[in-house]
């Protein structure tokens, strides 16, 4: 029995962004970049993103930092999960090969430093919609909107967890 633990591997894809860049270098092409918050991982965040990678050889997600997800007025309890908690939940997934995130409202900054080969959203997005699409697109890219398979999300599954309490107190 090991009387030491050290950090399982998949935490090794946890990238703060200011070390993205040689990070990046180290990944096979073609890359495809995502974004989220991915606060409470469910069955159609882990399909998205095998889907996701499917469009290219490695899929770099990044995530809203706990400040950015406030701001998109989720509700004033979001995130569940704090974004460290978030990120090693995400690097544990096998579509995953790197983790990083970002603070701005929007990933446009970050997607310009990536520069990725594909660049992939969710089905609730139009192409022409997504930030950086343009971008991606100049620069010879591909852009998609993956239609959601299961209809999850994590909103949903909050409103049920909050219903449930509410009949419990009712109840009592």
């Amino acid at each position: 029995m090991m009387s030491e633990w050290s950090l399982p591997d998949f935490e090794q894809k946890i990238c703060p962004p200011e070390a993205l860049s040689e990070r990046l270098a180290a990944l096979p092409r073609p890359l495809v970049f995502t974004n989220g918050c991915f606060d409470i991982l469910h069955r159609g965040h882990v399909t998205y993103l095998a889907q996701a990678k499917s469009a290219g050889t490695s899929l770099v997600l990044a995530l809203n930092t706990d400040a950015s997800v406030r701001r998109q007025g989720k509700g004033e309890d979001r995130p569940i999960n704090p974004l460290e908690n978030r990120a090693a939940v995400a690097a544990a997934l096998e579509s995953v090969d790197l983790v990083t995130w970002f603070d701005d409202d929007t990933p446009a900054a970050l997607i310009e430093a990536v520069q990725p080969d594909v660049l992939v959203k969710g089905g609730d997005w139009p192409v022409e919609k997504i930030v950086g699409a343009a971008e991606t697109v100049a620069r010879g890219g591909k852009v998609y909107s993956i239609p959601f398979l299961h209809q999850t999300s994590t909103t949903q599954t909050l409103a049920k967890i909050r219903a449930a309490e509410a009949d419990g107190e009712t109840a009592q």
